[in-house]
């Protein structure tokens, strides 16, 4: 049990140490990439520091197999270089024994990315989204779903525009009983719009069955109301800046992601991608594990067999080759080609399997 302890203990502090190597990596070439964005001379090197902080941890959740391969490797290299390995295999331990205590390590900072660092990555980097769209663009196009429809808001230079629905369809550009209300560059509203359906087109939106209220002071706005069988209003929004208003899964935590399903469904939205996200999150743990075996396959052998330096690239490229495996699965699972329990568990279940086989074959000789 003791042996257990230090072999965990050594391995979180190589997980810990490697992490915050690269976090310090990525908010330095964040903060270069914020410095070159358009808008960098209209904001304050504090804004640009705050942008990059929030933007880091969505950065780090998305490399942490890659700190889980290289944790490992540190781990099983120090421990032969020092002969640890030799001495804890010449006591009769096996393999899949030594692994036990880093794996336990593995499966509880998985737990903890999912139920603590997941809802803290989602909150910010749905905060960096809003203010890198603020200071990009002013704010003048959001979206939002709640049990009430489907809200969204468009801007340009002669004032906003709110608007609600209460369904849409897959990519919202079709939306169903529409209210539009406009807003003065001052702020007070102007006019209101019901329609049957908006469609979203090239120009802007094409209402269908209209009727527009003036909402000036001292105007009867019923005594003025227009019908129009059709009427066309400007808009900003194209149909992917609507989807990706939403379409960033990891930007609702995941406490909230089967309430968000739902509400799409109401919607007319595809929830598929959401859906695939939410299992693949529920699925790190196992996937950290497979990632910790795959680089224990390689590196649990003593330096003076040689071809160290191969093993290790060896661990680190079929890290990125099972990482990149599981995100095109993901991809393949948001199309509808493969279902989303497949596309969510059978990577990190396929990775499990193959480093056990390696493993094994090793001990075998």
């Amino acid at each position: 049990m003791i042996l257990h302890f230090y072999f965990a203990r050594r391995f979180a502090l190589s997980f810990l140490l490697i992490t915050l190597v690269l976090f310090l990596l990525i908010a330095l070439t964040g903060l270069l990439e914020e410095a070159r964005r358009s808008f960098a001379d209209t904001v304050t090197f504090g804004d640009l520091v705050t942008l990059t902080l929030l933007d880091a941890p969505q950065k780090i959740n998305l490399i942490l197999p890659l700190n889980m391969v290289l944790a490992t490797v540190v781990l099983f290299l120090s421990m032969a270089r020092s002969s640890e390995m030799v001495i804890t295999r010449a006591s009769g331990r096996s393999a899949l024994n030594t692994l036990l205590a880093p794996l336990v390590v593995a499966f509880l900072i998985g737990l903890l990315v999912v139920g603590v660092f997941n809802p803290i990555v989602a909150a910010t980097s749905k905060r960096y989204e809003v203010l890198s769209d603020q200071y990009a663009s002013g704010g003048r196009a959001a979206l939002s779903i709640s049990a009430e429809g489907l809200w969204l808001r468009q801007g340009t230079d002669e004032g906003q525009t709110v608007i609600r629905a209460w369904r849409s369809n897959n990519d919202g550009s079709v939306l169903y009983d529409v209210t539009l209300i406009t807003y003065a560059p001052e702020g007070g509203p102007v006019r209101r719009i019901e329609a049957q359906s908006a469609t979203l087109g090239p120009d802007g939106w094409n209402l269908r069955n209209a009727k527009s209220w003036p909402l000036q002071a001292g105007v009867n706005s019923e005594g003025n109301a227009e019908k129009f069988e059709t009427l066309a209003i400007a808009s900003s929004l194209t149909p992917e800046r609507i989807r990706d208003s939403f379409g960033k899964a990891g930007a609702i935590s995941i406490y909230e992601l089967p309430d968000f399903i739902r509400q799409l469904e109401s919607s007319g939205f595809s929830p598929r991608r959401h859906k695939v996200w939410l299992q693949s999150e529920l699925a790190r743990p196992l996937f950290l594990i497979a990632m910790v075996l795959v680089a224990s396959a390689f590196t649990m052998r003593h330096t003076r067999s040689g071809g160290t330096g191969i093993a290790v690239l060896t661990a680190i490229l079929l890290g990125f080759g099972l990482y990149f495996i599981r995100s095109f699965a993901q991809i393949l699972g948001e199309n509808g080609q493969i279902p989303v329990l497949l596309a969510a568990w059978a990577p990190p279940m396929a990775a499990i399997m193959l480093a056990l086989g390696l493993l094994l074959h090793r001990e075998d000789g």
